[in-house]
């Protein structure tokens, strides 16, 4: 048993040194790599951002805020139970302009 303990914490050793040097070895050369990055979160990825945050700004402008139609659909919000919070009728995450209820949306017309 004694025996297996060390051959065990020989391997160990022997694992974690040859670990430190190729970790040593790739931060001489990951300069390189430091410089790729950087230049490409710079160059790339927030300039990517940037059209995104643009995209939607100017769609977000062109969109329509009307309510949509309302067809009373039979298979569309079923009520089996009443949920646990409020009046029991309205969804954890409610939104009085898009989501309608069973019967219609709520008058703010």
């Amino acid at each position: 048993m004694a025996a297996f303990g060390r051959l065990s914490r020989t391997l160990l050793r022997s694992v974690s040194a040859a670990q430190t040097r190729q970790l040593s070895a790739a931060a001489a050369h990951g300069e390189q790599g430091v410089k790729t990055w950087k230049l490409l979160t710079f160059l790339v990825a927030l300039p990517g951002v940037g059209v995104c945050m643009l995209n939607a700004f100017l769609k977000a402008q062109n969109h329509s805020h009307d309510q949509p139609e309302f067809i009373p659909y039979t298979h569309l919000r079923i009520r089996s139970k009443r949920f646990p919070w409020g009046d029991g009728n309205k969804s954890l995450f409610h939104n009085s302009h898009v989501n309608p209820l069973p019967d219609g949306y709520e008058g703010h017309e």
